[in-house]
């Protein structure tokens, strides 16, 4: 029998998203960028910076405390900054 936090776990790992994409409602690089994800049907979450003080703060401790965006956030902790579409498809292992 598994314990509840065992299938909880295994869960929120699995249903994770391979990439978190932080980006703000203005800017046309993010626009390119999710609209290009999209059209290739790879799958990801949105986190909005500007409506939220956390995301912001881990953009900044990730681009030298500038709040660039796009910011793109890998399963495996990795980021990328302004990523192209093949950069964010090699990083997939797509």
């Amino acid at each position: 029998m598994f314990g509840g936090c065992d299938v909880l776990e295994d869960m929120t790992t699995t249903d994770a998203p391979a990439l978190t994409v932080y980006s703000t409602t203005w800017c046309g690089y993010c626009r390119r960028l999710k609209t290009q994800l999209d059209q290739n049907g790879i799958a990801y979450a949105e986190i909005d910076i500007e409506s939220d003080p956390a995301a912001a703060e881990f953009v900044g401790s990730v681009n030298n405390g500038n709040h660039v965006v796009p910011t793109v956030k890998f399963a495996d902790g990795s980021t990328a900054t302004n990523p192209s579409l093949a950069e964010v498809q090699r990083a997939l292992g797509l």
